[in-house]
């Protein structure tokens, strides 16, 4: 197989991983909390921003993991994209706003970047050597 069919094998099959993961996630979420507020998108951005972060400091520089590109490619485009849901995000913040929770709005908004930044840099630390 070329580079370029396993990449995107690589992607295809991380991207229906991370959707399937979301999927289930979102539903356990709701259930632990109901759906007036998305605490499910939320951890799954927060989730997929420390795993992003997690691979790329484990791999992306020379003296890390000598990972193959497929494998990150998997986990960081493919799993990371499938799973985590800026668009679903920026849908839900949208609805807030439109049902007159401003305040839910601006915390969920607020929460997301800077959790989801943390998160990331959180995860780049933890593989650092």
């Amino acid at each position: 197989m070329s580079s370029v069919a396993s990449a995107y094998l690589a992607v295809a099959v991380g991207g229906a991983f991370g959707s399937v993961t979301r999927f289930w996630l979102t539903g356990v979420m709701v259930a632990l909390t109901g759906p007036r507020f998305p605490w499910g998108t939320l951890l799954i951005n927060i989730l997929g921003s420390f795993i992003i972060g997690l691979v790329a400091g484990l791999t992306l520089t020379p003296e890390r993991l000598g990972w193959h590109p497929s494998v990150r490619i998997l986990l960081m485009t493919g799993f990371c994209g499938g799973f985590t849901t800026f668009s679903a995000f920026s849908l839900q913040a949208l609805e807030l706003i439109q049902t007159g929770e401003m305040a839910m709005a601006f915390g969920y908004m607020m929460g997301s970047v800077a959790l989801c930044l943390a998160f990331t840099w959180g995860g780049w630390l933890l593989a650092r050597p």
